[in-house]
């Protein structure tokens, strides 16, 4: 009698598997990410979340600012990653302005990154005020990761990016945001650019998991740019330590490509013919007549 042996193979990261490992603290592992070959080769690393992220607008289309994301390239992405990870949670990133001026389009968009981008989780850059909203969402069956600290879809506010909770006036207000929207429904936490000491307040009060951006250690996850972490950012944030140097890899790699297309120094027998072949087509080749070169330049 034989005996059917279930293969080693990782289970799909939900909800569930992250608040599994808060409670049990071990922490979980986060990046962006914007293309279905990250994703894959992130996924086998595994990585418990992929983040089809707004600063794709900067990283993969070239534009100054996280704002300037269209809705449907997020979209996109965010089914590319999904289709790219097996086993990973993929969160989408809502751009900004496409849920912010009214929630019946909040909720058609959220929809669309659930139906279309085929995501887990649904972020949005929120605050207290916005508890309502959230809440619309979860009603509606979108789950909600609520996004607090620094959001970068508002810097214009201020002026650029800074960290929020220096004062204890901030902290106490980000305690309150965290509050409000876990009250609303929301299933994660992403605290961005938040003091130590603040991050660990948010985290001792939250009754979901909390992800931390350059928020200190005690966050349940961790997040970063897949390009930051590789080298591939010029200027990565400070919390961003690299862990390799692929843009100087990636510069010598097409340097010596650009290198030996000038020097003809390619393979010429990647596709050959057979002689007998060949002998045909120098035959039929001679019995062509020669072009009109006159007529052809004119």
């Amino acid at each position: 009698m034989s005996t059917c042996i279930e293969p080693n193979v990782p289970r799909r990261v939900t909800l569930r598997t992250l608040v599994k490992m808060a409670k049990r603290g071990e922490p979980f592992a986060c990046l962006a990410a914007y293309d279905a070959t990250m994703a894959r080769w992130l996924d086998r690393a595994g990585v418990h979340v992929l983040l089809a992220g707004d600063s794709g607008s900067q990283l993969a289309l070239g534009y100054e600012r996280t704002i300037d994301m269209p809705l449907d390239y997020a979209i996109q992405i965010t089914a590319a990653l999904r289709r790219g990870a097996l086993n990973a949670l993929v969160m989408a990133d809502m751009p900004f302005m496409s849920y912010q001026a009214d929630d019946a389009d909040a909720l058609r968009n959220a929809a669309r990154f659930m139906t279309e981008g085929l995501a887990d989780v649904v972020k949005v850059e929120v605050d207290g005020s916005h508890a309502d909203l959230v809440a619309k969402m979860t009603r509606a069956g979108v789950p909600i990761c609520a996004h607090i600290g620094l959001r970068p879809q508002n810097v214009g506010l201020q002026g650029g990016y800074r960290a929020v909770g220096r004062t204890a006036e901030e902290a106490c207000a980000l305690l309150a945001d965290a509050r409000a929207l876990q009250d609303a429904g929301a299933v994660l936490l992403l605290l961005e650019a938040v003091p130590d000491p603040v991050a660990a307040a948010i985290v001792e009060e939250s009754r979901v998991p909390v992800i931390g951006i350059g928020a200190g250690s005690a966050p349940h996850g961790q997040i970063l740019v897949a390009h930051d972490l590789l080298g591939l950012t010029d200027t990565p944030p400070r919390f961003a330590q690299p862990f390799a140097e692929l843009g100087p890899a990636i510069r010598d790699a097409a340097s010596k490509w650009v290198s030996r297309v000038s020097d003809r120094a390619l393979p010429t027998d990647a596709y050959t013919m057979p002689d007998d072949e060949a002998a045909r087509f120098a035959r039929l080749r001679s019995k062509v007549p020669e072009p009109d070169r006159q007529r052809a330049e004119d």
